[in-house]
């Protein structure tokens, strides 16, 4: 789709161009603002320096009402199985209702609220009998002049009923299915009629030197007579005759005494090649029935290609290069919402491939963590189209683009949680999953979170419907879903089937502090002193790693830790507290 292509673009352009700043102008930015903060000095009033007595380093309020009351009361034992039964029912919910949001722009939502346009589209839908016109093109190479071309064209009298003229007929009587209002115009049998002799006078002469006499000049048998017509059995012209008097017939204006002139009404719907000598592409016109939405447009416009298509089956049985396609004014518009819906699943299947392909190789190829940040994703996407039904929001290219934005967006809330927890040394889930809900839980609110609501909130306030309901709603859906799902659901979620304890991370911690042990007077003990009956609590063996077995607890409450090469009661009883799991 044209629209995404091109915001993929520009989004792209605009990434790069952040990505270099935040890695110049923002980082040299920030260190100029840590020096002022080391050197105790306001941000604002940069130049009045703070006395050294009243420097204090404090935990923000927000960082202290999360890590000691939010953080343990999402993931207390009771709270837990009622978050995930809670997000689960809406997601399978939006899931139901998938196939029940609709598809299109109304075009009142293009216009302010006060538009005088908006009165116009009332009346149109008000007052107005018939839709707009359509047309079903014959393309070049059909043979009009052949008794099996003009068969499966007209729909007077000898005519087969499943012939152009005759199905778009047989369509009209279902006006309420197919969106067909009436019968077609058809300019092949008024060019029958006006060939027929009869009339008074008839709509076909020549004046005595040959030359075309049109149905408008006196009647004056000393200068014009009846068109000599050869006429087959069937009583058609011959071939000879279709193509020296159809010329004729697009020049004749109608009037009083011949109404099937046909300047007026196919002077452009038949197009004439080859010097006059031969028919190209021509057009039947009729007209649609009242179309006041956009899923009207829709539909009419696949009613319209179906008839179209069964023309062309019906036409091909005798005339293989025979075609017919259909055309409306308003096609070209609505022909995007054919294939927006296999748009959608495309792109956004595309865009969680790369997410977990860069999750993946970000978190340092841990596979569980992509797939629950992949997940986590796909929750909230789901869960914004559930919101697009509730609050009847169509898709389209607008929404498209906002959904694609939605699944980058998404990823903050996520990614940030999902790092914090495969980082974590805790020695089980829950108690991993409290520590990264702790230590990242107020970054993703205030850093993510309120700035963006913010800037989402003027949008209420602006007097376009479009961006009050493509811009202000989603936006508002997809801060409001990723940070819950962000906050609450994937830190629960991360407690039941978060990935396994990093060893390496283990590794590297042990390493960190296998010189500090205590012994039992509380003397601290650096490495080379340590006795050697210690000793061997201590490896140097990278493979000899901790082996955690999930969320398993011995009875005393520790972690159950298989013994491969360390006495892990030992080695916890020795290391500082600090660094004890």
């Amino acid at each position: 789709m044209p629209a995404v292509r091109v915001f993929s673009l520009y989004a792209a352009l605009a990434v790069l161009f952040d990505f270099l700043l935040q890695i110049t102008v923002f980082i040299g930015l920030m260190t100029l603002d840590a020096r002022r903060q080391e050197d105790s000095r306001f941000d604002v009033i940069c130049c009045t320096k703070l006395s050294s007595s009243k420097l204090e380093k404090q935990e923000g309020w927000l960082f202290y009402l999360n890590k000691n009351f939010y953080a343990p009361f999402v993931l207390h034992i009771f709270v837990r199985p009622f978050i995930v039964v809670v997000f689960t029912l809406y997601f399978f919910g939006s899931v139901a209702v998938l196939h029940k949001i609709g598809v299109g722009l109304d075009q009142k939502l293009s216009m302010p609220d006060d538009s005088y346009v908006l009165n116009y589209f009332g009346n149109l839908s008000e007052y107005l009998h018939v839709g707009p016109p359509v047309y079903y093109v014959v393309r070049e190479g059909h043979n009009y002049t052949s008794l099996a071309g003009e068969n499966a064209l007209c729909g007077g009298n000898g005519c087969p009923q499943e012939s152009l003229v005759g199905q778009i007929y047989t369509a009209s009587k279902q006006a309420n299915y197919t969106y067909i209002a009436q019968p077609t115009s058809s300019w092949i049998d008024d060019f029958f009629d006006w060939l027929s002799p009869g009339g008074n006078p008839p709509c076909c002469r020549l004046f005595n030197n040959g030359s075309f006499c049109t149905a408008t000049e006196p009647v004056n048998s000393s200068l014009s007579s009846v068109c000599p017509v050869k006429t087959l059995p069937d009583g058609r012209p011959s071939e000879k005759d279709f193509t020296k008097y159809l010329p004729m017939f697009l020049k004749d204006n109608p009037g009083v005494k011949c109404s099937k002139g046909g300047h007026a009404a196919y002077g452009s719907g038949v197009n004439l090649i080859k010097n006059k000598s031969n028919v190209g592409a021509t057009y039947f016109m009729t007209y649609h029935t009242i179309l006041k939405t956009s899923a009207d447009y829709i539909k009419a416009l696949k009613e319209a290609r179906a008839i179209g298509d069964n023309i062309t089956k019906t036409m091909q049985l005798s005339q293989s290069n025979s075609s017919v396609y259909p055309y409306s004014v308003f096609y070209v518009y609505y022909e995007q919402y054919l294939t927006v819906v296999d748009d959608t699943i495309l792109n956004l299947g595309l865009c969680l491939v790369a997410i977990f392909v860069v999750t993946f190789i970000l978190l340092g190829f841990d596979f569980i963590s992509a797939l629950l940040v992949v997940l986590t994703v796909l929750m909230i996407v789901i869960d914004i189209c559930g919101m697009m039904y509730l609050w009847d929001i169509d898709l389209n290219a607008i929404t498209l683009v906002n959904l694609v934005m939605a699944v980058g967006i998404a990823v903050e809330f996520c990614a940030h949680i999902v790092r914090a927890f495969a980082i974590s040394l805790k020695p089980s889930r829950i108690e991993r999953a409290e520590e990264a809900l702790a230590n990242m839980g107020s970054s993703v609110f205030s850093g993510i979170t309120l700035t963006k609501l913010g800037g989402i909130i003027v949008l209420a306030f602006a007097k376009s419907q479009l961006f009050q309901v493509f811009y202000f709603r989603m936006y508002l859906g997809m801060v409001v879903f990723g940070a819950s799902h962000g906050l609450i659901f994937l830190p629960v979620l991360l407690s039941y089937i978060g990935p396994p304890l990093n060893k390496a991370k283990l590794y590297e911690e042990q390493q960190k502090n296998k010189s500090q042990f205590i012994d039992s007077s509380g003397k601290e003990y650096d490495e080379p002193a340590i006795h050697s009956s210690q000793r061997h609590l201590v490896s140097d063996n990278p493979p000899d790693y901790w082996k955690v077995t999930g969320n398993n607890t011995s009875n005393n409450g520790h972690n159950a830790y298989e013994n491969c090469g360390f006495k892990h009661t030992e080695v916890e009883n020795h290391m500082p507290p600090s660094t004890r799991l």
